[in-house]
């Protein structure tokens, strides 16, 4: 990484500073220097020179805490044909997030801390977005042992969870969340009962049966939601719950929150902007676990977002071979591509329709998910990390997937257009993505 003494001054002029954290929302500049934020608000006059000065033009755009993605699959170690830490962190800084969370279903799993420590390493040598390890809950995700939390957290772990599999035993999951209490971190679950899901490969309903495809009822999701809230308010441990998708689902969320449970929640763009009409076709880009589904649903997820019963929003990011989307919609993986595209689908299904307003959109990009996960930006403050995102809410594209910088392709988004696009992304003062206008 670049040391602080030979970052430039970078002086963002005239754009939207939108710091919900604190409040923060006025036209005027952001000044970044020797890797902090100096100033955030009014309008700067001339500014004092150290050295180098980078002055970015911000005019009609916005200017936030740089995004937070705490749920996405680097592949690495393992898949490195799929993705690694190092296109992943690329891909993350191109679509505005400053630091991403990875998911320990590597092969082998994340579940010590020589391999949280791998992680770490590859990460600084991108030199991109920042990217922080999530340890298994279980040795090998097996679902059997507790892993070593201690070890992992000391390494550099930031959370625990066993996500791409559920954790079926209630027990393992009541010892989870009381190991990692003592440790103050998440324990992020993968909320499926796999006797329910088994065999799944859409949501069941009308579209499931017209495709002759065996469905994954909202109870599959629901039946762990409400075990795990409960478990929390037996053990006191911080439950997150990964990748909601159903009505149910944020109702017992906003039971457990209303009786002082400590259970914060996640939903993906792909679950608040698509449903499971995506599928026709066998259109396996647009499978994913959990899967896309109704109109009902979605609408009660973009309201939970709305209301704060969704804490934040995170990708999933799940890339895949091109060979294995190309299969029987069955027997195909599930997961889709999401750091590139989950602003734009953002501003375009939550933002333009005025569920959402531009500062709630920052809250659950930024701000919120560093909050939930104790992770340092997610605010503008005199001080604080300069990890910065300008983005541009106006501007419209369509989707390429041979343009993204992930090794993926898999995008259900492939050739919509879409409005809201990330123009500088700045990670401890800098600039380590810039769009060509």
């Amino acid at each position: 990484m670049t040391t602080p003494a030979s970052l430039p001054v970078v002086l963002l002029r005239g754009g939207r500073v939108l710091d919900p954290s604190s409040g923060l929302d006025t036209v005027g500049d952001v000044l970044l220097r020797d890797g902090k934020i100096e100033h955030a608000g009014a309008s700067l006059g001339e500014v004092r020179r150290d050295g180098d000065l980078m002055e970015i033009d911000c005019r009609g755009q916005v200017i936030s805490p740089g995004f937070v993605d705490v749920h996405c699959h680097l592949r690495e170690p393992g898949r490195e044909d799929v993705e690694t830490i190092a296109t992943g962190a690329r891909a993350a800084a191109a679509g505005g997030f400053t630091a991403v969370c990875a998911m320990p279903n590597t092969d082998p799993v994340t579940d010590n801390q020589a391999a949280v420590g791998f992680i770490i390493r590859q990460a600084q040598r991108a030199d991109a977005a920042r990217v922080y390890p999530i340890g298994a809950i279980s040795v090998g995700q097996k679902g059997e042992a507790l892993a070593e939390f201690g070890e992992m957290i000391g390494a550099g772990a930031v959370a625990v969870s066993d996500d791409g599999k559920p954790v079926a035993s209630a027990q393992l999951m009541r010892t989870a969340l009381e190991y990692a209490r003592a440790f103050g971190v998440p324990v992020a679950d993968h909320c499926e009962e796999p006797t329910l899901a088994a065999g799944g490969a859409m949501n069941e309903g009308i579209v499931s049966a017209r495709l002759g495809l065996k469905g994954i009822p909202d109870e599959a999701e629901e039946i762990m939601v409400i075990r795990d809230i409960l478990l929390s308010r037996r053990t006191g441990g911080h439950v997150h719950l990964c990748h909601m998708s159903t009505k149910g689902s944020v109702e017992l969320i906003r039971w457990g929150k209303e009786r002082g449970i400590k259970v914060t929640a996640e939903v993906c763009p792909h679950h608040i902007s698509l449903t499971e009409d995506s599928v026709e076709g066998y259109n396996t880009n647009a499978k994913m676990n959990p899967p896309l589904r109704t109109a009902a649903d979605v609408e009660a997820l973009q309201q939970a977002v709305k209301d704060g019963t969704i804490d934040l929003v995170a990708t999933d990011h799940a890339p895949h071979h091109y060979d294995e989307k190309e299969r029987e919609f069955a027997d195909a993986p599930n997961g889709i591509v999401g750091l590139e595209t989950a602003l734009a689908v953002l501003v375009t299904h939550l933002v333009r329709p005025g569920i959402i307003d531009y500062p709630t959109l920052v809250e659950k990009m930024s701000c919120a998910p560093a909050r939930v996960f104790g992770l340092q930006g997610g605010n503008l403050r005199r001080g604080s990390v300069a990890d910065v995102t300008v983005f541009d809410p106006s501007r419209e594209w369509i989707v390429e997937p041979k343009e993204f910088l992930t090794k993926g392709r898999n995008s259900p988004y492939n050739g919509m257009r879409l409005q809201g696009r990330t123009l500088c992304t700045i990670v401890g003062g800098r600039v380590v993505y810039q769009r060509v206008i």
